[in-house]
């Protein structure tokens, strides 16, 4: 049973380490992934006044 806790603490480990490690090195070989929207977007908007 210690062995099976153990291995999936160091799975969890492992899964943040490549989480941090995409964020970091993704924008680099995936830039579209990371690239904000770039279309402008606008609405009227109506104000009342009292």
């Amino acid at each position: 049973m210690w062995r099976l806790i153990k291995a999936l603490v160091l799975l969890a480990i492992l899964a943040g380490i490549a989480l941090v490690a995409y964020a970091y090195v993704g924008p680099l070989f995936f830039p579209g992934d990371f690239a904000a929207p770039t279309q402008e977007v606008s609405n009227p908007v109506t104000l009342d006044t009292n």
